[in-house]
């Protein structure tokens, strides 16, 4: 088994965060690594997942929600073929730190008997897929946090 993990403070609730991240139309208009997602978040459900490591060919694949925890958690797991031979359990976790700030944490777990091959030639794409999808949610989740201030206190002053 192998595990790739990235994490990013973020200046926005887990509500607003949460609300990005499950806003599965709106991956085109801001993630660069999961072009898109399609499906509920719901366990048992199937996603239709697609993804585009910088420099690589773009992927898509149907894994099986594990986990969808409102505002905590989102997982899944997909397989290459079966059972055993390459899956990778794929999860965001939120979770408040000061201020109501949300620590986001992207990770996966690799298992399977192909993982020592195919690893080596995609942890680094992987990595810094990750990396910038977590720097794109931070990015949007922030703007969208002090455009919604700004509105709050533009209202408070016109009452």
């Amino acid at each position: 088994m192998h595990q790739i993990v990235t994490q990013i403070d973020i200046a926005a609730s887990p509500e607003r965060v949460w609300s990005i991240l499950t806003d599965f139309p709106a991956y085109p208009q801001w993630n660069p690594f999961i072009h898109a997602i399609s499906g509920v978040a719901k366990p048992g459900e199937k996603l239709r997942v697609t993804i585009q490591p910088e420099g690589r060919r773009s992927m898509t694949f149907r894994p099986r929600v594990l986990k969808a925890a409102n505002q905590q958690e989102l997982r899944w797991l997909g397989r290459l073929g079966i059972p055993g031979l390459f899956d990778g359990e794929h999860y965001f976790q939120l979770t408040t730190i000061s201020n109501g700030h949300t620590r986001f944490t992207q990770g996966e777990q690799f298992s399977g008997i192909l993982v020592g091959v195919f690893l080596s030639s995609m942890e680094a794409a992987t990595t810094a897929g990750f990396q910038a999808m977590n720097q794109a949610l931070k990015n949007r989740a922030e703007a969208n946090d002090h455009i919604g201030h700004a509105y709050d206190d533009i209202s408070k002053e016109s009452c």
